[in-house]
């Protein structure tokens, strides 16, 4: 299976174009050769005509292309009617989509007055059960007959009004039909939106779009990646464009690293025709985020193939449909084991070890695990025979050479490769840049570029240690590289959190929320806390967390432990206060180290 015509050079993946409104008026066309379209969702009460309006216009101020708003009930469908038409009547043509889980009615009812509606094949048709029962084939197609019942309506009435879809299958929220057979993987979440898809042609509708989304990134990778796969499998008359994200990614940093590792690789490898960064803040702050994210990808990519015709050129030393970490050797770094069965080491170069050392505590979660001057690195340009020749040993770690005419993903791709055919397991030192930029990054683009180059190689499996240098700051570059690996899942030096961005579902205010939690949570080191603001995300995009905080009721909360609810309707005022108990319950909590000054 293929999911990019070269995963050594770019091309951007051809679609069918798929029209969201008049783009004569502000709408938009995705897909084709038109630009990567930005959107983003607003967080007030649908219900609330005015706030809908002006949260729309300032999105559109900043640069998004297309607005989605959500619309849990038919009640909130309706009331798009107005916000439209308020937009409209000030000027403002953006595409407004409708964000629909669990109610077909609330579908139907939006699709007349917005440009697109996004359903969700986990729960569009089906209740969430968490049932365990094993299909036959003959049931499995009765429910299949029963899911075209519901969605076909909404199917004809697109048709008939020329509005634009989105199948969006969210990791966590697949149907009992799909877990019971598929089980909560990357194949379910892509079956699951492919039924929809068969239904929607069935009918001659093709104006609609996919998208896969994870809040762990490496899912979300290989869920697209076996997407585009399977779509170029059934045909080229399946060339459906896909819309990119990475849900429940967080806020500051962490959000936008998690963002760039998975939205980033997959516009590296020429997917994606529209993206969401989504962030626990203010919806504009995530428009400068994907300009910005999209700005790098022609300087973190090369349309040109590396030496030697495809027949010549290496297989890929990884699957990319099903993560694993590369084998390789292990050998001693001043002092910490690196490669095999260790986890990833940062490096960082001397000038920067000078600068943070005196200032870290011999006790402190980040810090220098080897300064690069003293680790007798072997640097090698994979294109050159010449220089792969000088690896003679396994127990030899190797990096790219700077200022080579490669950019990083596909230099690194290459080098493993041509490692795994020369039947060699050496440790590879995986480097943000090489060392070609003009002059200083600013510190948003240098996060960005480090976390995808870095991030898309970690997601591959390769990898054992990592440099980064594009970020000026010693201090700064030095947690980057530890963010980049807790967000990619290589290690866990600090909570990690699982939080939402907010939307006229959220039943508390999440920012405030967030904080609240993070100050009472952030020293618990190795601990996973999903902060969720409903029920329509929270069980599933929690799979692999420990504890959730998820809105049950207007004031009111319940709390998780795993996917398994355990204790319901807390009043808010006391659930932050709950939490810590369930956790201390479970035998997580540590209290927080006081530092004397």
């Amino acid at each position: 299976m293929n999911y990019c015509e070269s995963p050594f050079a770019y091309r951007r993946r051809l679609t069918r174009e798929v029209v969201v409104g008049d783009p004569a008026r502000g709408g938009v066309i995705i897909g084709g050769q038109h630009p990567i379209v930005k959107q983003s969702m607003i967080t007030c009460d649908t219900m609330d005509t005015a706030a809908c309006v002006k949260e729309t216009l300032a999105l559109v101020a900043v640069g998004c292309e297309m607005v989605r708003i959500t619309a849990p009930t038919v009640k909130d469908a309706a009331n798009l009617e107005p916000v439209v038409a308020e937009l409209r009547q000030r000027d403002c043509w953006v595409p407004i989509v409708a964000d629909i889980h669990f109610k077909p009615e609330a579908a139907l009812e939006a699709a007349k007055w917005v440009e697109k509606v996004r359903v969700n094949p986990g729960n569009y048709a089906d209740s969430k059960k968490f049932a365990v029962k094993e299909y036959t084939d003959a049931q499995y197609a009765a429910e299949l007959a029963r899911l075209e019942d519901k969605f076909t309506p909404l199917v004809q009435l697109c048709c008939r009004l020329g509005r634009a879809m989105r199948i969006g299958t969210n990791h966590g929220s697949l149907s009992d039909r799909i877990l019971n057979r598929y089980g909560d993987t990357p194949a379910g979440m892509v079956e699951s939106a492919l039924e929809f898809a068969r239904i929607c042609r069935q009918h001659d509708y093709h104006n609609f779009v996919f998208s896969m989304k994870a809040s762990n990134p490496k899912v979300m990778i290989e869920c697209y990646r076996l997407l585009v796969a399977r779509l170029e499998e059934l045909g080229p008359d399946w060339n459906y464009p896909i819309h990119l994200g990475v849900t429940e990614a967080g806020e500051g940093e962490d959000g936008r690293i998690k963002s760039a590792i998975g939205i980033g690789s997959l516009l590296c490898d020429g997917l994606g025709d529209t993206i969401r960064v989504s962030l626990t803040e203010d919806s504009p702050h995530e428009i400068p985020v994907c300009r910005d994210l999209l700005a790098q990808v022609p300087a973190l990519t090369s349309p040109v193939a590396p030496a030697g015709d495809a027949s010549s050129r290496p297989n890929l030393g990884y699957d990319p449909f099903n993560y694993a970490r590369r084998e390789s050797a292990e050998v001693e770094l001043g002092g910490v084991r690196c490669g095999g069965e260790s986890v990833v080491r940062v490096v960082v170069p001397r000038t920067t070890f000078e600068k943070v050392a005196p200032k870290i505590s011999p006790k402190a979660d980040v810090k220098p695990e080897a300064v690069y001057e003293d680790l007798g690195v072997l640097e090698v340009d994979p294109e050159d025979d010449r220089c792969l020749a000088q690896v003679t040993t396994d127990r030899q770690l190797i990096a790219v050479k700077d200022r080579i005419r490669l950019p990083v993903i596909t230099a690194y791709r290459l080098l493993a490769a041509r490692l795994a055919a020369g039947q060699r397991r050496n440790p590879i030192l995986l480097k943000d840049c090489l060392a070609t930029e003009p002059g200083p990054l600013s510190p948003e683009v240098a996060l960005l570029r480090a976390a995808v180059n870095i991030g898309a190689l970690l997601a591959d499996g390769i990898g054992d240690a990592i440099l980064v240098r594009g970020e000026p700051g010693a201090g700064a570059s030095l947690r980057l590289a530890y963010n980049i690996l807790q967000a990619a899942g290589c290690r866990s030096f600090k909570t990690d959190y699982v939080a939402c961005p907010s939307c006229g579902r959220t039943l508390f205010n999440l920012q405030t929320v967030t904080a609240r939690i993070k100050s009472r949570t952030e020293h618990l080191k190795g601990v996973k806390i999903a902060i969720m603001g409903c029920i329509v995300n929270g069980p599933g995009e929690m799979a692999d967390a420990d504890f959730g905080y998820v809105g049950g009721a207007p004031g009111k909360i319940n709390l998780y432990v795993g996917k398994t609810p355990v204790k319901f309707n807390i009043p808010e005022a006391e659930a932050v206060d709950r939490l810590v108990d369930l956790i201390r319950e479970h035998g997580k909590w540590v209290e927080r180290e006081v530092v004397n000054a």
